[in-house]
């Protein structure tokens, strides 16, 4: 737990007060839940809807509302904890500003809780690797990220556009859900926290349960001063074959749980794969490699190893629910499957990535908390925040291998 009591700290809750007082509203009484899991693709098809396929427009589909207001950024505030050694995994402020500065290069370390853990030792790695640093070496990164990123915290405020995407009676039940217009958020924490790419949790520690089990929109909170999940800014647009990007290539490691992206021809290296345990030091960088990002495979029975081809890439996919496929493995007809709208609380997320073996993708989550953790039934799950990178970095006709 970061701890935060200072001068500075105790100005900032007056601060954090004044806010609240702002507002006439009177405080919600809205307990904090979870997004519930509701599945995921437990459908082994994993398909959006019409017809099982993703549908990807010719051309990005236009907005269907009015474009939302420009994004408020959050207030970087100072805080108190004992610098970590530069050598050895970060803690207190340091270990947020590590995972801060690797989500910012796009080397995800699975969500932000001043905690880090596997999927940042990856990163870690990934981060190395590119830089041309030995790959458990922490010093060099731990210095980056000291120098990239001042302040770990921010005070974030929740924006009135969060109110469209909230909806704390939205249904666990599928039929139920069918028959809404958008799988949203269940409470205004949930919105915040995915916005800002951390668990519940981590805002219940940094500013107490009671305000964050009451949030509305115009309360300001603490938050990971990393750049937002902007929700509202999807449209729904498919994204189309692009001369860089759809010759890239990805690989999909389902012993480590992570995706790397990497140029259409990387530099070849002699090195160790991220999490082995024979190491040998990169003698030069890896400028190859792109990204990198934590993701849930598809249980044992299920995952397709092979290399495959990105097809489409749709952001807010429909999904195809259909229990009979679950019972027997044999799909049912549309009219006895579910269609189950779009939204983040979705089990295929925000974004959809189609691949060339059918009913296989790269998607979103429900429950971010969860990757690396649960298992689906035979697609690749990135957080939210994560899967919506994709299209600005691979594309229809991309490679992936999954292994």
């Amino acid at each position: 737990m970061l701890r935060l009591v200072s001068p500075v700290f105790l100005a900032l809750a007056v601060f954090a007060q004044a806010q609240q007082e702002i507002s006439p509203t009177p405080p919600a009484t809205r307990p904090v839940l979870k997004a519930l899991p509701i599945g995921g693709d437990d459908d082994i098809t994993s398909k959006p809807l019409d017809g099982g396929e993703a549908i990807v427009p010719e051309k990005p589909v236009a907005p269907v509302v009015p474009a939302p207001p420009p994004i408020v950024q959050a207030t970087p505030i100072v805080t108190v904890s004992p610098p970590s050694p530069l050598d050895v995994k970060p803690t207190g402020d340091d270990a947020v500003r590590l995972q801060v500065f690797l989500d910012e290069a796009k080397f995800g370390p699975g969500v932000i809780d001043g905690k880090p853990g596997q999927f940042t030792e990856l990163a870690v790695q990934s981060w190395n690797e590119v830089n041309g640093y030995p790959i458990n070496d922490w010093v060099a990164v731990n210095t980056a990220a000291r120098n990239g990123v001042k302040n770990p915290l921010a005070i974030a405020i929740v924006p009135d556009i969060a109110a469209t995407w909230v909806d704390s009676s939205l249904p666990t039940k599928k039929a139920l859900q069918a028959k809404r217009k958008r799988m949203t958020y269940r409470s205004y924490a949930e919105f915040m926290s995915e916005r800002y790419h951390c668990a519940l949790e981590y805002l219940t520690i940094l500013n107490g349960s009671s305000k964050i089990n009451n949030l509305k929109p115009h309360d300001s909170i603490i938050v990971p001063n990393v750049q937002p999940f902007t929700i509202e800014r999807l449209t729904g647009a498919g994204y189309k074959a692009d001369e860089a990007m759809s010759q890239r290539h990805a690989v999909v490691d389902t012993k480590i749980n992570q995706v790397r992206i990497f140029e259409a021809a990387p530099a070849a290296l002699v090195i160790a794969e991220p999490g082995s345990v024979s190491v040998t030091p990169v003698s030069r960088p890896n400028r190859g490699l792109i990204a990198s990002f934590p993701i849930t495979p598809g249980k044992p029975q299920f995952i397709k190893f092979g290399t495959w081809e990105v097809r489409n890439s749709v952001e807010l996919p429909h999904w195809r629910y259909d229990q009979k496929l679950l019972d027997t493995g044999k799909r049912s007809s549309d009219s006895q499957a579910l269609n189950i709208p779009p939204g983040p609380n979705s089990p295929v997320g925000v974004f959809w990535c189609g691949l060339s073996k059918p009913g296989i993708g790269l998607h979103g989550t429900s429950d971010p908390e969860t990757i690396g953790r649960a298992r689906s039934a035979g697609c690749i799950r990135l957080a939210n925040w994560d899967a919506v990178r994709l299209p600005s970095l691979i594309r229809p006709g991309t490679t992936v291998e999954i292994r």
